[in-house]
Formats: C-alpha cells, sequence, structure tokens
C-alpha cells in the first residue's frame, strides 16, 4: 500500500505537477555505503531528572503492547511482561552507550501484525537484520526521506486505527463497564490525546501523544476514584 501510493503520488506531483514534487537530488548525493555515527553517552543530572519519570509512561505502553498481542493471538502473554521489561531496559541501556535513543515497544509492528496476522518472532528477527544491513546505506536513507507527507500520512491513520480498534478488542473482551463515568471519561480522554497525538513540551523535552494520552488515563482514572459508584450487586 505504501509503494502504491508512492507511485501514485510520483506520478500526480512529479509528471502531472498536482503536488509539491519529489526531490531526488538527496538520494543521487547520498554514498552508498556509510558508518553510522557513534556518539559516547554524557550524564547530566537535569537531563536525568526530566526522562527518568518517562519510563512510568513506558512501561504503560509496553504493558498495553503485550495486551494487545494476547488478545490479537488469543494467548496469555502476562507472564512474559517481566522479560518484556528488561528487553527495553537491556536495549535502551545498549543504544544509549553509543549515543542512540531509548528503545521500547513500537505500536506500528502491532498495526502490521493485524493486518497480516503474523505474529512469528522470526520475522522480525529478518527484519531487524535487514534494517541493520540498510543502515549502512546512507542512499537508502535519503530515498526514506523522500516519502510524501501525504503517503505518510495515510499509513499513519491505517496503522494507528488498527491500533485503536484492537484497543477496543481488549475491552470489549474484558467486559470493560462503560456505563461507570469513570472508565468512559478515561478511555475518551486518552483516546482523543493519543489519537491527536497532543503534544506537551516541558523544559525543552516534547511529550508526544503517547505519553500525553498515558499520563491522562493514569491520572484521570485514580483521581476520578473517589468518584466510583457504589458496588450494584450490593443490596
Amino acid at each position: 500500500g505504501g509503494a502504491l501510493a508512492y507511485i501514485a503520488y510520483l506520478v500526480l506531483a512529479n509528471g502531472f505537477g498536482l503536488g509539491a514534487p519529489i526531490d531526488f537530488s538527496g538520494v543521487a548525493a547520498a554514498a552508498w555505503f556509510g558508518l553510522p555515527r557513534f556518539t559516547a553517552p554524557v550524564f547530566s543530572v537535569p537531563a536525568i531528572t526530566l526522562i527518568a519519570p518517562v519510563v512510568v509512561i513506558l512501561v504503560a505502553e509496553n504493558l498495553g503492547h503485550i495486551k494487545a498481542i494476547g488478545a490479537m493471538t488469543g494467548r496469555n502473554l502476562d507472564p512474559y511482561l517481566g522479560r518484556a521489561f528488561i528487553g527495553d531496559g537491556v536495549a535502551t541501556m545498549l543504544s544509549g552507550s553509543f549515543g542512540g535513543t531509548g528503545m521500547t515497544t513500537y505500536a506500528e509492528n502491532m498495526g502490521v501484525m493485524a493486518v497480516t496476522r503474523i505474529f512469528s518472532t522470526l520475522v522480525f528477527l529478518v527484519a531487524a537484520a535487514i534494517a541493520i544491513l540498510l543502515g549502512f546505506s546512507p542512499k537508502f536513507g535519503a530515498l526514506i526521506q523522500t516519502i510524501p507527507g501525504p503517503v505518510l500520512g495515510g499509513l499513519s491513520i491505517v496503522v494507528f486505527g488498527l491500533i485503536a480498534a484492537t484497543a477496543g478488542r481488549i475491552w470489549v473482551e474484558n467486559r470493560v463497564d462503560f456505563a461507570e463515568p469513570r472508565n468512559l471519561i478515561t478511555v475518551g480522554v486518552a483516546l482523543v490525546l493519543g489519537a491527536g497525538n497532543f503534544k506537551l513540551e516541558v523544559a525543552g523535552f516534547t511529550l508526544d501523544g503517547i505519553g500525553t494520552a498515558t499520563i491522562g488515563a493514569i491520572a484521570l482514572y485514580h483521581a476520578l476514584g473517589w468518584a466510583r459508584p457504589a458496588d450494584r450487586t450490593k443490596a
């Protein structure tokens, strides 16, 4: 789908002038082979203080991803939660040691899994190996950067729409009571913040939609706990 959309945009924009044309000059100028730039980590107390609380968001995000995959595969993956959290931590430390970004599970992969119905971990190992090899080609990186915004937008709508639908499936299967305002408000606010990608800037650090949705859901759910209706099963 992404490739067909890219070709369609190329024909309409570059061929018929119906949009901003794709610029391939960066691809032509890029080398076929290049080494990544490694950077030693630098420890800063203000930066650590600002970033460290984000781990709460990552834990919640990772937990949600595993729950979603469990719903898609029909398996209980709760016993593997600890392994997943440790994997994220080790990957982040390894990436940070060479100047890379923090690592976590990616919701985009869940969307692809939902479409293809392929859940084999071997696929991700092969994909990782291919991604590493392509990472040594600046020309491939320049080609990826030529993907038009509308194409990326279309892909994002499909992928994140599937993720939202999977979340709804989890709520249905777990019989979440949406007649209770506490649940209804929490879910509604989280969906709007996440799907709308509401960003929050704090001291130069940008918290994207996943972060604001996670914090909003946790804060609202506990803040509204005092107003939880009485147990209807009681006389």
